[in-house]
């Protein structure tokens, strides 16, 4: 029975919760610092591992030119379908303008234009002047610039590349950080795949002017309502496209790179349900008639439709590698950018910089660390025993939750790392002190513990608590490597809650009665005088 008891006491939860948290911290941090192919790692930051930084600029106001074109393109889909005849419908910078042939028709092109948010309709008689709202126009600006943070982000991951940083930098600004980038190929590679619009168009060639491309202005073209487009791979030939595209990539579903008879990449795609009825309705109407598929404003190819074509799926056919039709094929199922985008500043970190900075960023952890151990050991003696096992506990627990996370490691988070570092030793201090201050008082050993905890307990909370609102607020509010000190600074904390306050108040628990029956205040806890 006695034996039962004394066991009973030492097995207290709070050594049981400890010991779990630290065979967790080792286990997951293996992969990590033994860097095993196996298991969830942390990931090096650009800072650390070399790579590129890029700050790109969005061109918002084409993001408005193309509402526009997509708002003309609806109109042509729709009066189309319901048989409704329109004269000059033309897409401009700031409007969209057409003349309504038949007045029966105007209660049908009025409930149908009620539909598009965001769009003015100014009516004088026959003729339809459509505009956006100061409000619309602004609240597209500022879907261009998520819509591309988004899009490059997409294309990136499905790149390969890992952890990559996509925020954005006040209003019209991305901020691209890519680590792992080395070479000059990868960094050429990077960059188009980011830049590349891909904007995927169905478009109807002008087939009463087409021959007369050659000799046709871009002037003359758009009084016709028709743009002039390049081929892709033929030098010098060029298109008559009508300017209204009959549907565009937002209808899009997917992507795949395949090959054909000839074994050259080709790229099929599939579109949605709105645009399979778009695309089979047009082609059933155009039988005889080309089909131009253009691509960031190159015609790859432009066919001649022999049938109707329903099942909503096409072909990209073109001069390109492998690697090049894949990207492509990447970009095509991200989506495309609503808005150019252009590059402002680029810097590329070398790896040697990355290994300068975890040298030296080890070498003051690793400082630090050993320094705070002999102190602890030196002031506190088993007390600085019990707290710096604590302290091995929270490094293990914090890369532990880090590479489960995927989080990725910055310069600036293993300096939050350091400070984590006293700051864990920090609780264990104040514990001490207030153990130490109630033994001198002449309390027994476990009220002294118990009491010593009670008291810090409250000091300890708020300096946490307080540091864990400023860690919020700079994750929430701050971009790139102050996200990652934020994050190593937050997990650090939550750590060292478990450690410093549960962990080692189970391992007094369990060694209290060695404790009292040693009589020996100056070893256990560093007391220079009898109590």
């Amino acid at each position: 029975m006695l034996w039962h008891e004394s066991m009973r006491m030492k097995l207290n939860f709070r050594i049981i919760v400890f010991a779990a948290a630290i065979l967790f911290g080792v286990v997951f941090s293996m992969p990590s610092l033994l860097q095993m192919e196996k298991g969830a790692k942390v990931s090096l930051g650009l800072d650390l591992q070399g790579g590129l930084h890029m700050l790109l600029g969005v061109k918002v106001e084409e993001a408005v030119d193309s509402r526009y074109t997509s708002i003309a393109s609806s109109i042509k889909h729709f009066t189309d379908r319901n048989e409704i005849l329109l004269d000059s419908l033309t897409p401009g910078e700031s409007s969209v303008d057409f003349v309504l042939l038949d007045s029966d028709d105007e209660p049908a092109m009025n409930a149908m234009l009620k539909e598009v948010d965001g769009l003015k309709v100014d009516i004088e008689g026959e003729n339809y002047h459509l505009t956006l709202t100061p409000e619309s126009i602004e609240a597209t600006k500022k879907l261009a610039v998520d819509q591309a943070i988004e899009t490059i982000r997409n294309r990136l991951d499905q790149f390969g590349l890992a952890e990559p940083t996509v925020a954005r930098q006040g209003e019209e600004k991305i901020l691209v950080e890519l680590p792992g980038i080395k070479s000059p190929e990868e960094e050429k590679r990077a960059r188009e795949l980011i830049s590349r619009s891909a904007k995927l168009q169905m478009m109807a060639l002008d087939e009463e002017r087409k021959m007369r491309v050659y000799n046709m202005t871009e002037a003359e073209a758009a009084k016709y309502g028709d743009v002039i487009l390049d081929d892709v791979a033929r030098v010098g030939e060029k298109y008559l496209i009508k300017e209204i595209p009959i549907l565009d990539g937002s209808m899009l579903t997917d992507a795949r790179v395949s090959f054909d008879q000839n074994n050259r990449p080709i790229i099929n795609f599939s579109l949605d349900s709105e645009g399979a009825q778009i695309f089979g309705d047009f082609t059933g109407r155009n039988v005889g008639n080309h089909l131009a598929i253009v691509l960031d404003g190159k015609v790859y190819s432009a066919p001649v439709i022999n049938e109707r074509i329903g099942g909503g799926s096409g072909q990209i056919s073109g001069d390109y590698t492998v690697m090049e039709a894949q990207d492509l094929a990447i970009a095509l199922r991200s989506g495309a950018l609503l808005a150019p985008i252009y590059l402002m500043e680029k810097r590329s970190v070398g790896p040697s910089l990355g290994a300068d900075s975890i040298r030296a960023s080890m070498i003051a952890l690793l400082g630090g660390f050993v320094l705070v151990i002999i102190f602890m050991l030196f002031y506190y003696k088993m007390a600085g025993f019990i707290a710096n096992i604590a302290l091995i506990a929270n490094l293990f627990i914090i890369l532990a939750v880090m590479a489960l996370f995927g989080a990725t490691l910055t310069l600036p988070g293993m300096a939050g790392i350091v400070l984590t570092v006293g700051m864990a030793v920090d609780a264990n201090v104040i514990i001490s002190e207030r153990i130490r201050e109630l033994i001198y008082q002449g309390l027994s050993v476990h009220k002294a513990i118990e009491q010593g905890y009670a008291n810090a307990m409250r000091a300890i909370l708020d300096a946490n608590i307080t540091t864990l609102i400023a860690a919020v607020v700079l994750y929430a509010y701050g971009t790139g490597a102050i996200k990652g000190f934020a994050i190593t600074i937050s997990i650090g904390i939550l750590a060292s809650m478990l450690t410093a306050i549960l962990g080692t108040h189970g391992i007094y628990e369990m060694l209290e009665s060695k404790i009292v029956k040693s009589k020996n205040m100056a070893i256990w806890f560093g007391v220079k005088k009898a109590a």
